[in-house]
């Protein structure tokens, strides 16, 4: 069995830090996003803006980017042992947080939070594009709940 040759902890590593991923960004796409959606579009882009720049902290690049190291080793340890049982989800959940979860970030919703930035909350060209940030980046969040989600799935079904 695949556990033989790696130990247990890292995949419910992955499990729960997967899982916590999942949660972060449901509570984005179910409420956080529709609060700010409700808000004067300077208040919500100010508050956007905002929440942009207090994200890069220790905690949340934690959460986010530990699973990914993970992510990578246990990748390497199902491809090498693919004839095991549960390399197959090791290696779907694997991929599923890194390109559903950190690729989906990078090209989807960093890009709409840098252009975002840029802008002065009060002004007319922030107030159009507001509104189609928040359709965008939510339906990108969309994807990245759903794959962080699925990757815990995956990890768990890989554990005997």
């Amino acid at each position: 069995m695949i556990l033989q040759n790696f130990q247990t902890s890292h995949i419910y590593f992955a499990v729960n830090s997967s899982a916590l991923t999942a949660g972060n960004f449901f509570a984005f796409s179910t409420f956080v996003m529709r609060a700010l959606a409700l808000q004067p579009s300077a208040s919500g882009i100010a508050t956007m803006q905002s929440i942009n720049i207090t994200v890069f902290n220790p905690w949340f690049y934690s959460a986010f980017f530990g699973p990914a190291v993970a992510c990578v080793a246990l990748a390497v340890v199902a491809l090498r042992n693919w004839e095991q049982p549960g390399a197959f989800y090791l290696l779907a959940g694997s991929l599923l947080y890194l390109i559903g979860t950190i690729g989906v970030t990078g090209l989807g919703n960093v890009p709409l939070n840098d252009a975002l930035a840029i802008l002065r909350p009060t002004s007319t060209e922030g107030a159009q594009l507001w509104r189609k940030y928040l359709t965008d980046w939510t339906l990108w969040n969309h994807f990245r709940t759903a794959a962080a989600f699925l990757a815990a799935a995956m990890f768990t079904f890989s554990l005997p």
